[in-house]
């Protein structure tokens, strides 16, 4: 009974801690450095006493395995609640072959910041976009531009720095 408890009890720790480690790697990495230092406190006193309960039963290879098991866990679970969260920003790319301004147009009619211009490919002209959204917003925009345009070529990616620009004052 004793074993059973705490496998459960280390698989939760480790669940929770690498969870934590994940949320403050992200809001590292995002500029929020306040909120990603009061997460390393909680972080760090998880990872201290569940590495110690580990430590004091070393002896027993199933908390071990519960606490490699609840690590790969914590970075399933980490993972799911940054999806969730899905903070920052996210620049779509968007290249068609239709030059009627009816997909930049209905875009912009959704809310959407569109630049576009006029490029050459290997099998002709083409019309870009770049399109900025919340990537909370990415899977609603991607699924707008298939339903569109479905042979459009798309690509995204997360901006780092903004200046100016429709956006400026809607992201500070």
């Amino acid at each position: 009974m004793e074993l059973q408890i705490f496998f459960i009890i280390i698989l939760v720790i480790q669940i929770v801690y690498v969870s934590f480690f994940t949320l403050r790697m992200i809001f590292t990495l995002k500029g929020k450095r306040y909120l990603a230092a009061a997460i390393s406190v909680v972080e760090v006193s998880v990872y201290i006493y569940g590495l110690s309960i580990v430590l004091e039963r070393l002896s027993n290879p199933v908390n071990l395995l519960a606490y490699s098991l609840g690590y790969g866990l914590g970075v399933l679970v980490g993972t799911k609640i940054e999806e969730k969260l899905a903070l920052g920003y996210i620049t779509v790319q968007v290249i068609t072959q239709s030059f009627d301004g009816h997909l930049p147009k209905q875009l912009r009619e959704k809310g959407y910041g569109v630049t576009s211009w006029f490029a050459n490919g290997k099998d002709g002209d083409r019309l870009v976009l770049y399109v900025l959204t919340k990537r909370k917003n990415q899977h609603k925009l991607v699924d707008a531009i298939k339903e569109l345009d479905p042979k459009a070529f798309l690509m995204s990616h997360e901006p780092t720095f903004f200046h100016g620009g429709f956006w400026a004052n809607k992201i500070k």
